[in-house]
């Protein structure tokens, strides 16, 4: 692809909290956001969050392929509405990230063949994002910060900014708007705050059978135990400097501790968990911002805003708030991403990923007709 072409191009998300796939198209050059485009989401049954529960924290060579198959035919179902698009992005879904190495060599695993989803959908699809990060001493994760960087460009911030993703893990990207590249000495910092929803969205479907604490409205009748999240924050991931990241289930220990509360004092305390560590986060930035924006589906549980902006020094808002749509952030990121790929672009730096040096992941599989 030209330097300065631009593209059409859709991207696909399907994140730790399993809730389903998101997709969304947008128009870029690999630099600018030029224009929005449609979106789609298509939510995972009961049955299918069963299958890729059942394979999480599994890697390539165990028994996986009902997991890939799910991943691949969820994903080309949701994907085959973008007509119009000229390139696919595809992550995939991680079920296993080991960055560290601490089980073995580092490596990170996200299910599901781009190559084959070339082929059913006749386009050609980026994939396997996290792979040449991790290989070069990266984390692998978060990879939105480059596009964080692009939004806060397109909202033409002056000041320090912080993006902040709660999915099934937080995740947050500091940025400086002031200089003029993602890969810029400075213009980004990048790492994953703690749990997110992904240990609330447990407690509710293991308990309750439902999928996650809509509204917040269960959380609300609770009363925190901070003996709880204090031991929570005593946690060694909390001592080691940005970037860093984390597998979906590091913090099974939080979850443990939880067990004998009651639905109510347990989601509060695990909402409560998520808010103190944005805040513990918030600390390694290189200067406070003047505002978090926050996406993804915890922006959405009222009680989990109302602890962050308790316990946060920075204003806290919703991303809508600067105009973008918070459902689709990471789906549009991967979109954009897979430009990034295809035109020889990094898409993870230093500051973002700690990998090495700036470095563009991704592979470019092209259909066969």
């Amino acid at each position: 692809m030209l330097k300065d072409q631009q593209v059409r191009v859709v991207g696909a998300m399907s994140g730790t909290s399993l809730d389903g796939v998101d997709a969304a198209e947008i128009v870029t050059d690999g630099h600018r956001i030029i224009e929005f485009k449609d979106s789609a989401f298509l939510p995972y049954t009961n049955a299918q969050q069963n299958v890729l529960r059942a394979a999480l924290g599994k890697w390539a060579e165990d028994d996986i392929a009902d997991a890939s198959e799910l991943v691949e035919t969820v994903h080309a179902q949701v994907l085959s509405g973008f007509e119009k698009a000229d390139l696919v992005g595809f992550h995939g879904q991680t079920l296993a990230h080991d960055p560290q190495g601490l089980l073995g060599a580092p490596r990170t695993h996200q299910t599901g063949d781009g190559a084959i989803l070339a082929e059913v959908l006749g386009k050609p699809v980026v994939w396997d994002f996290r792979t040449a990060d991790v290989q070069m001493g990266g984390e692998g994760a978060p990879l939105a910060p480059f596009y964080h960087f692009a939004l806060a460009k397109k909202m033409d911030a002056k000041t320090p900014i912080a993006i902040l993703n709660l999915g099934g893990v937080g995740n947050v990207t500091w940025i400086d708007p002031s200089l003029p590249h993602p890969d810029s000495d400075g213009a980004l910092l990048a790492f994953d705050t703690g749990p997110a929803n992904a240990p609330i969205n447990d407690l509710m479907q293991t308990r309750l059978g439902q999928a996650y604490d809509k509204d917040g409205e269960i959380a609300a009748k609770g009363t925190v135990n901070q003996a709880i999240v204090d031991d929570f924050l005593n946690h060694s991931y909390f001592y080691r400097m940005p970037p860093k990241s984390l597998d979906r289930d590091a913090f099974v220990g939080l979850v443990a501790a939880v067990e004998a509360l009651s639905d109510a004092d347990a989601a509060a305390t695990l909402t409560m968990a998520c808010a103190a560590s944005v805040a513990r986060g918030m600390k390694s930035c290189p200067n406070p911002p003047d505002r978090i924006y926050v996406t993804g589906g915890g922006r959405k549980n009222p009680v989990l805003m109302a602890m962050l902006s308790e316990v946060c020094s920075a204003l806290v808002v919703p991303i809508e708030d600067a105009g973008f749509d918070g459902d689709m952030l990471e789906a549009q990121a991967f979109a954009y991403l897979a430009v990034r790929v295809a035109k020889g672009l990094p898409t993870s730096a230093p500051g973002t990923t700690g990998v090495a040096a700036a470095v563009g992941g991704g592979t470019l599989s092209r259909p066969s007709i």
